[in-house]
């Protein structure tokens, strides 16, 4: 995915072929069983295969295509990233969480099937990211598959993605400051983000100064991102998202953009994205790739 690109019609196109790549991968990982544990498995491939982005699987893949890393190696850990994505996405909808009705253009998977099925599904979904990153086909060295599983536990739990959640969960009850957000978005959504640009470099046993560009990258991508979902919900529409809009407002909830307002919200979101692109000066041409996901991430739609 390296090289030159020829605007954003170019990055979709590059970012659909490796959705396809990917997607084989997960429909290769992913269990199917016809005996009794069958429903919980037809409940992860139903939310993990339902079309989407794949965003933070494609990082890891553009990551990875810096350094030269085997296909094979990248996409098991692109694969194990969005295993863990959508646990995630399965526990934030249910009724207790976000309490949303749609995800990725479908019925969220507790309405599919139920909330006892999307719970368990989702406690499948996270065990088998782990498996995969710690088996030797991820990679020859013991060493490389105990950093990556070391780095995704971190990125993911209470110092992550999960204590990210519960003070997003906080800010629904009560008013929140600017740092307060920041805090909890760059826990919830940056860190996964983070650990996908910088997989690649773990892949590659890269030198200290590149990883640490590529988590510079990541941290001010990551809250670009987060700002632009802020303004997607207060101005986007329920059939281009896939998911339910307005529920920031109408749950009170403290966000970007009620607290910047939109236009500030929109501004910041692209000096967010300049910046991450300014860490990617070391890879000079070779990375590319990222700075066009940079824009895409603060021009989508969706």
């Amino acid at each position: 995915m390296n090289g030159q690109n020829g605007g954003p019609d170019s990055v979709a196109a590059k970012m659909k072929v490796a959705a396809v790549e990917i997607e084989g991968a997960l429909d290769n990982l992913l269990p199917r069983s016809d005996g009794p544990e069958g429903r919980l498995y037809e409940a992860m491939r139903y939310a993990v295969l339902a079309p989407a982005k794949r965003l933070r699987p494609i990082l890891v893949l553009a990551g990875a295509d810096l350094f030269n890393v085997s296909r094979n190696s990248a996409l098991r850990v692109a694969a194990a990233v969005e295993l863990v994505h959508t646990y995630s996405l399965l526990h934030d909808d249910l009724p207790c969480m976000d309490d949303d009705a749609m995800r990725r253009g479908q019925p969220a998977t507790h309405l599919k099937f139920d909330e006892a099925t999307a719970v368990l599904a989702g406690d499948a979904l996270l065990p088998l990211a782990f498996q995969v990153l710690a088996d030797p086909d991820t990679h020859a060295d013991a060493g490389v598959r105990a950093e990556l599983c070391l780095d995704l536990a971190q990125a993911v739990g209470g110092h992550g993605m999960v204590g990210g959640q519960a003070i997003d969960l906080a800010m629904q009850q009560g008013s929140a400051n600017i740092g307060t957000i920041t805090r909890a978005q760059q826990l919830k959504t940056g860190a996964l983000i983070a650990f996908s640009a910088e997989s690649g470099a773990i892949l590659a046993q890269a030198a200290p100064q590149l990883r640490h560009a590529l988590h510079a990258f990541s941290h001010d991508l990551g809250l670009a991102f987060q700002i632009v979902d802020d303004l997607l919900d207060a101005e986007g529409e329920e059939a281009a998202m896939g998911k339910g809009v307005r529920k920031d407002a109408a749950a009170g909830k403290a966000t970007f953009v009620s607290l910047l307002g939109a236009d500030r919200a929109r501004t910041q979101a692209g000096i967010l994205a300049s910046q991450a692109v300014e860490h990617l000066e070391p890879f000079a041409a070779n990375g590319e790739f990222l700075r066009s996901l940079a824009q895409f991430v603060v021009q989508r739609n969706r």
